[in-house]
């Protein structure tokens, strides 16, 4: 699906499909973590198993206001004890699919909220 952002000064997700996704150019077919405010790095994990405290808490240093959690095809939650950091510093966290996921990063990072998308993205 090919996606279009209102605002062109963030990160934004261009495409997606199954197993990989683009974002401001750059294509990735393993898990990401991004932000509004210009973080992007890879999220070293393949599926919501792999997950630790130490993936969210990275996150956190980025202070946004609310991080978007892809967790795969489908909607899978994280253990609470994971996102400790998250919710230890007020940032809200919103669970949904990984394509549902990157769609809402782009709402929010559209209308200047402080957003970071943490998405895992399995291979087919």
């Amino acid at each position: 699906m090919k996606l279009q952002p209102d605002r062109f000064d963030t990160l934004f997700v261009q495409a997606h499909g199954p197993g990989w996704l683009v974002v401001s150019g750059q294509r990735f077919e393993h898990s990401v973590a991004f932000s509004s405010g210009g973080q992007l790095e890879p999220w070293p994990c393949r599926q919501r198993a792999d997950l630790t405290e130490g993936h969210f808490a990275r996150l956190a240093l980025w202070q946004p206001e609310v991080v978007v959690f892809g967790s795969g095809q489908r909607l899978q939650f994280a253990h609470p004890a994971l996102l400790r950091s998250l919710i230890e510093a007020g940032i809200g966290v919103e669970t949904m699919s990984t394509m549902a996921a990157a769609r809402t990063y782009n709402i929010l990072a559209g209308e200047g909220r402080r957003v970071a998308a943490a998405l895992l993205i399995e291979n087919p």
